[in-house]
């Protein structure tokens, strides 16, 4: 190993280079859908030893000391995330004679501006860099700085954060109900690069013991957890979730309407009374304990996904009157849909929301996507960026409106929840559950992924999905358009689930919510916590350094 690692430190030129972009873009075989972490442990101590070699020139600026670092840093993250964001480019297919030409924009465009926070990641870490082997210390935490940094500036993207390489499962998912993924982050890029201390002198034993006990209590606490907390689940309530399946160039057709709503409708009406009592009897009492079965007919949770309608519901009371006809007595619809403030759809403010409808065909809630995808939904500095050519991926004149609040949806018969409409829920940080006032019984994402094919951009969807849902405690219903569609207790544990390109229904009973978590109450504070010890004590050895030096 002292071998490869004194190659690794004196590589320079196109070698340095290649070998930098290759470690990062090895380490998204740990991602969805490869879900194989042990790359980790040969792309970041590749990342600590090409980060040993820079060579720092005293006598020059702060930011010329710095450059080499940004640019190793920023050579890797531009390989992790070419290779874990190509599929991106599969949007710009859909309709290609508008969008073919911006495909290097979203296939390299968007890596290299991403690049950047990893590029100061080890730009800080090299800051604090020391010759023990606790410099690992100064790459997690700043890491984990940078990729918290990553989900809330520029409205945020926090795709593929680096803890989630470390949960593949949900026995790894378990830590994120403490410190969240930006704790997960830390704890992942330290244990992945403490092979690299392995040639190291100077604090070798106590940062190997550190990494030995942090991926013990990982997986302990993981395996204590599920162990402890069998799924339980809401009685007398069913969910019927829907994944028409619908391509994404069809979605809106204008001749493909009528077809796409008969096929949500159809599947609707497609009950299957034997599989909906699945996992759901006997209802659990909190303790425990089997629950009194009780005489009240079962309530019927029917969930279709993001933009089920390809049309303005309101303004079609014919198809109203037929979700009306399709409920039978005590079924809910909860639905993506476009929602219009205004007379019409040129004119006036549009959302992508989620309808809740009742048997009798009322809309009796409706609730709007507050966090939007910037050029997805929305074109960014628009007037600017339209005399260029650009527009926004949904065929929505002006794009749409971000709603004003996310509250929970109180439902009759039924646990309240809370959507979170497709990339609203990778953004853990910004849903408020700690409390008994904002808590709701479960979570619903509404999403459609037709946009990516059958790429790796569902997969890693649906892990963000997991984690955010086990990071608040809370069940995860999931209705995809086309993949991935779920059913997931607080625990990641999947109850139902339809996979990518299948067209059918998911018919089980609701899990019930878990205890707020440790992250719902604090949110980030435990993680802030660990990221000081960490940072204090890579700044203590490179202060020890200093000493022997001078």
């Amino acid at each position: 190993m002292e071998r490869l690692a004194g190659w690794v430190l004196l590589l320079e030129g196109w070698r340095r280079v290649v070998l930098s972009i290759g470690a990062g873009a090895l380490c998204t075989f740990a991602l969805p859908p490869y879900n194989f972490p042990a790359v980790g442990f040969i792309g970041f101590p590749l990342l600590v030893w090409l980060l040993d070699g820079v060579v720092i020139d005293p006598g020059r600026s702060l930011i010329r000391r710095m450059a080499p670092a940004f640019v190793t840093g920023w050579l890797f993250g531009f390989g992790y995330f070419v290779a874990g964001l190509w599929w991106l480019g599969a949007a710009m297919l859909v309709d290609a004679a508008a969008f073919a030409a911006f495909i290097p924009l979203a296939v390299l465009g968007l890596p290299a501006i991403l690049a950047i926070y990893y590029g100061l990641a080890a730009a800080l870490a090299r800051l604090v860099w020391s010759d023990s082997a606790l410099r690992i210390f100064a790459l997690a935490g700043a890491f984990a700085l940078f990729e918290y940094l990553r989900a809330i500036l520029f409205t945020g993207f926090p795709w593929n954060e680096v803890g989630v390489m470390a949960a593949p499962a949900p026995l790894l998912m378990q830590t994120s109900s403490l410190v969240g993924v930006h704790g997960l982050t830390l704890l992942a890029v330290i244990v992945f690069s403490s092979p690299a201390v392995l040639i190291d002198r100077r604090g070798r034993g106590p940062v190997l013991v550190v990494a030995a006990a942090l991926l013990t209590f990982h997986l302990g606490f993981g395996l204590w957890r599920l162990q402890t907390h069998p799924t339980e689940f809401v009685e007398n309530v069913r969910l019927r979730v829907v994944q028409p399946n619908i391509e994404q160039s069809q979605k809106w057709e204008v001749n493909q309407a009528e077809t796409i709503f008969d096929r949500h409708i159809s599947l609707t009406e497609a009950r299957d009374d034997s599989a909906a009592t699945q996992g759901a009897a006997p209802a659990q009492s909190s303790d425990g304990a089997a629950a009194r079965t009780s005489e009240a007919p079962p309530q019927t949770l029917v969930i279709w996904p993001e933009s089920s309608f390809p049309f303005l519901l309101t303004e079609r009371p014919d198809a109203i009157a037929r979700i009306a006809d399709t409920l039978q007595p005590n079924e809910t619809l909860i639905a993506g849909a476009a929602r219009i403030e205004g007379p019409d759809i040129a004119t006036s403010r549009v959302y992508n929301s989620v309808y809740v409808i009742d048997d009798e065909g009322e809309i009796v809630a409706a609730r709007d996507k507050t966090h939007l995808v910037p050029f997805g939904e929305y074109l960014p500095f628009q007037e600017f960026l339209e005399g260029f050519g650009l527009s926004q991926l949904a065929e929505m004149p002006g794009g749409f409106s971000a709603g004003a609040a996310r509250v929970k949806v109180p439902l009759d018969g039924a646990p309240s929840f809370l959507p979170l409409i497709c990339y609203e829920i990778i953004f853990p940080g910004e849903i408020d559950v700690g409390t008994p006032e904002t808590r709701p019984g479960f979570l619903v994402n509404d999403t459609n992924d037709a946009w990516y094919g059958a790429t790796p951009g569902p997969y890693q969807h649906l892990r963000l999905a997991e984690l955010t849902s086990v990071a608040v405690g809370l069940p995860l219903v999931r209705s995809a358009n086309t993949g991935i569609s779920v059913v997931n207790d607080s625990y990641g544990r999947q109850i139902g689930g339809l996979a990518l390109g299948s067209t059918g229904t998911i018919e089980v009973g609701l899990p019930r919510a878990g205890a707020a978590t440790l992250f719902a109450r604090f949110g980030s504070l435990p993680f802030w916590l660990g990221f000081i010890v960490t940072w204090v004590a890579a700044v203590v050895s490179r202060l020890r350094m200093r000493a022997r030096i001078d």
